[in-house]
């Protein structure tokens, strides 16, 4: 599914997804049920060659779109879709977006001289009324308009502000997108991004745990200065002892009626105990923990593991995992058994080799041992929390 570069055609207008927790590169929701991110080609082979059995844990793959810069009369910036050849009926954008209207306030409140500034422009919905519907009024002021994006990043030291309604790291990956954009290209360079499922967008308070898998994360095209950084980190990380890295979290608290979020600074400082008390953390909704969901989600990281033993000369360099749970209370059925809905997905595919895979002159043998060494620890970890309970 491959879009046409028609100028003729309205655009879709791109927003910041709001519930990215981790990587840095910005992904952008599409609509409800899509999201879309700069396409490498690596990836995109990857998507398009990907073994059956995968498929359940990875994002489902809808193919590629064609993204531009665009300006209105007043100057303003946004990043436009063009949309699918075979469409399925007129797109409509909300004018209550919850991500735009976050996005918007931060660019006001930033374009007197905070940092990251957006060369020449600033970055609006495109040409588009904004109605403040109570919802929205009320995102506004929990954002506090003298908070400045800086704010909401300077957690480099671990000085995190937790309580937020919404998650700081998406809005600062679309920032740094965009001032690359800006920057970097012409205004009507056309972009290609990816077009991948929204994973999060069957549940009311999606709490989602990013995790780096393996004990390595350097691709096999990285350079020698490249290599040596990724693998400092490793070290001085629970990557190398426990093949597996916080690179994000949310986690909604039910007391508070607001997300705790925590970041990849936070998740590189950790011990092994601290890596376990990270995950007893995301798995507490601030009044219990939620021991309902720690069957479920071992019995799919199992299955996973499964799949990835029978994976011959793959290797996930740097990809990520995704444990996924509502936050919403769980709801029981006429019969009265507990309805728990969870998700494991493999996200991030930019440096995952395998043969056939574009780069031939470096193949392994067998299953990834490093990511096997992570799902290996990370169910242990689960299963003596478990015990503990």
């Amino acid at each position: 599914m491959v879009v046409q570069d028609s100028m003729d055609a309205p655009g879709v207008p791109l927003e910041p997804f709001l519930h990215q927790v981790g990587g840095h590169l910005s992904v952008l929701k599409y609509d409800e049920h899509t999201v879309c991110k700069p396409l490498i080609s690596q990836e995109q082979r990857f998507y398009e060659s990907l073994p059956l059995a995968m498929k359940r844990f990875t994002p489902q793959y809808k193919g590629t779109i064609t993204v531009h810069l665009q300006k209105d009369s007043r100057g303003h910036l946004s990043l436009v879709a063009n949309p699918l050849k075979e469409s399925r009926g007129p797109f409509k954008v909300s004018t209550e977006s919850a991500a735009v209207a976050i996005w918007q306030t931060l660019q006001q409140t930033t374009s007197g001289g905070g940092a990251l500034p957006l060369p020449q422009w600033q970055h609006t919905q495109r040409a588009h009324s904004l109605k403040e519907s109570p919802a929205t009024a009320l995102l506004r002021s929990e954002l506090h308009l003298k908070a400045h994006v800086p704010s909401l990043v300077e957690d480099v030291k671990g000085n995190q502000t937790e309580r937020r309604s919404f998650n700081p790291w998406g809005l600062h990956c679309h920032q740094a997108h965009l001032s690359r954009l800006c920057t970097e290209y012409p205004e009507n360079k056309r972009h290609r991004f990816l077009l991948l499922e929204n994973v999060v967008s069957q549940y009311k308070h999606p709490c989602i745990l990013d995790l780096k898998m393996g004990t390595r994360q350097h691709g096999d095209d990285a350079s020698e200065e490249k290599k040596a950084r990724h693998m400092r980190k490793c070290a001085r990380s629970t990557s190398a002892c426990l093949g597996a890295r916080i690179c994000g979290m949310q986690v909604y608290q039910t007391d508070k009626k607001h997300f705790l979020f925590k970041d990849k600074y936070y998740g590189r400082k950790l011990s092994v105990e601290g890596f376990r008390q990270a995950l007893y953390q995301f798995l507490h909704d601030g009044t219990r923990f939620r021991t309902e969901l720690l069957e479920p989600i071992q019995r799919q990281l199992r299955a996973l593991l499964s799949v990835i033993r029978s994976q011959s000369s793959y290797r996930f360099y740097s990809s990520s995992l995704l444990i996924i749970y509502d936050g919403q209370e769980t709801l029981q059925t006429p019969h009265g058994s507990n309805v728990v809905k969870v998700d494991i997905r493999m996200i991030d595919f930019a440096h995952t080799t395998y043969k056939g895979s574009w780069n031939e002159h470096t193949t392994y043998d067998g299953p990834d041992p490093g990511y096997i060494f992570g799902l290996e620890n990370l169910i242990q970890i689960l299963q003596d929390i478990q015990e503990g309970e």
